[in-house]
């Protein structure tokens, strides 16, 4: 069977709808996990119309794809891109829990589902600049 899967990706078509595929799964995964740890609701605070939280979970969004882009350039298999991928989420989520650590004088979460745009901002660009760093260590 996995003789037969190796086969079928070796056609570039087959090998990058797979990659996507991938991604887009993990991209939904890890939204969902984001989802969970923070202090509000993203899709229901977007809904509402919530800028910084639409900004913080942009830069989510374009932070986890930005690590499945660097794994999937840098490893030759679906496999090996997604355990990088993973790794390289699980170090973005680090950052998260650091960012939130480190700024004793508020909460972030609880200034992005205020509509802090501020706060919403700096966390799209913290996720965004770190997924680089991320991304430029996956082998």
């Amino acid at each position: 069977m996995e003789n037969e899967i190796d086969t079928l990706l070796s056609n570039p078509y087959a090998a990058s709808l797979a990659c996507v595929s991938v991604a887009i799964l993990a991209l939904v995964v890890f939204l969902y996990f984001f989802e969970y740890v923070t202090r509000y609701k993203c899709w229901h605070e977007i809904k509402q119309g919530n800028m910084a939280v639409a900004l913080a979970t942009g830069g989510k969004i374009f932070g986890i794809c930005n690590i499945f882009r660097f794994s999937i350039q840098a490893n030759d298999t679906v496999y090996l891109s997604l355990l990088w991928g993973t790794f390289g989420f699980l170090l973005l989520i680090v950052a998260y829990f650091l960012f939130e650590f480190l700024t004793p004088v508020f909460r972030i979460d609880d200034e992005i589902r205020k509509d802090n745009r501020a706060v919403g901002f700096i966390a799209m660009i913290i996720s965004v600049s770190i997924s680089y760093i991320i991304g430029a260590t996956l082998a």
